[in-house]
């Protein structure tokens, strides 16, 4: 049993503890409306500027600014999401490999190499994309042409394979160890309860992960998704040094000159740009962070209410 001093120490001991905790959750909400308030502040000259001011800026290809920035948004959000098409189903299949089907003493290592993985900086993706898989990918390519050209989307392939595609499939696996770390965590907190209930009743271990872990998990991989999306989004490097750029609306996937993201875009004029230019540049970093946000806002909000039927509350 505790003394009064001793009690009083604790009391003192929580209430700093509280306090500190509270000044953390309030510093993020600081430092996320610092960031928000500087984007505006540095982006208003190139958002309140004329089209014919825009025109002057020497790389500026477009009627207003909006023009500049749309097709920049729709490159972003293309590679993005072709990246987390390949890397959820991936990602959810090595999470159960590793958390439900692999011996112990190989699950451990391979969780280690997976998370390994995340540690790569993001320019030594770039670099084995652009001199090891590009070159991997040009028979594949120039075979989907000649094959499914009739396909927009495999249509006019132009070696090297300096294309979106590219692009999407090294952001791929820059995702993979993010979705499949968190995704694996949480299959491994599948109540055992309801594992031996399935187990039970005779399910094979594909019924087991079909009717236990899947559903719970959902809303967890749902997360994980978000996250890997949200690292896509703002990826620079390896993008900048893989994709051929281009500021099109399109969805000739296999051809160079087609696409271009936002981030990779600020990386390659920022360096030479100065007065609006940098304003019009940061305008663009500014749409990021409103798309990032909405990203987070709408996991946020499937994850709520996705987390009422799998249990994962």
């Amino acid at each position: 049993m505790q003394s009064p001093r001793g009690k009083f120490h604790a009391v003192i001991i929580a209430r700093w503890f509280e306090f500190l905790a509270t000044g953390a959750g309030i510093a993020i909400l600081v430092i996320l409306a610092a960031v928000a308030g500087f984007l505006i502040y540095k982006a208003w000259p190139a958002l309140v500027a004329n089209p014919a001011e825009l025109q002057k800026i020497s790389w500026f290809k477009a009627d207003s600014l909006l023009g500049y920035i749309a097709p920049l948004i729709f490159g972003t959000l293309l590679a993005s999401l072709l990246a987390l098409a390949v890397a959820v189903p991936l990602s959810v299949g090595i999470a159960l490999f590793i958390s439900h089907y692999a011996p112990r003493n190989l699950a451990g290592p391979l969780g280690y190499v997976i998370d390994l993985l995340a540690a790569i900086p993001s320019v030594v993706y770039g670099l084995w994309g652009a001199l090891w898989l590009a070159p991997q990918l040009d028979p594949v390519f120039s075979w989907l042409t000649n094959k499914l050209g009739f396909i927009p989307l495999f249509a006019g392939y132009q070696p090297p394979a300096k294309n979106l595609l590219t692009a999407a499939l090294v952001l791929a696996v820059m995702i993979l160890p993010i979705i499949t770390a968190v995704a694996r965590e949480v299959f491994l907190q599948t109540p055992k309860l309801h594992e031996e209930a399935a187990l039970a009743l005779g399910a094979t271990r594909w019924e087991l992960v079909r009717m236990a872990v899947l559903p719970f998990g959902k809303s967890g991989v749902i997360s994980a998704a978000m996250l890997g999306l949200g690292r896509a989004l703002g990826e620079t490097m390896a993008v900048l040094m893989i994709l051929s750029p281009g500021t099109l609306f399109s969805f000739f996937l296999l051809k160079p000159g087609q696409h271009q993201t936002i981030a990779a875009n600020i990386a390659a004029k920022f360096p030479e740009a100065s007065g609006l230019s940098v304003s019009a540049l940061i305008a663009t970093g500014l749409a990021l962070f409103v798309i990032t946000l909405a990203v987070n806002m709408l996991a946020r909000w499937i994850v709520s209410r996705r987390s009422e039927f799998s249990g994962a509350n």
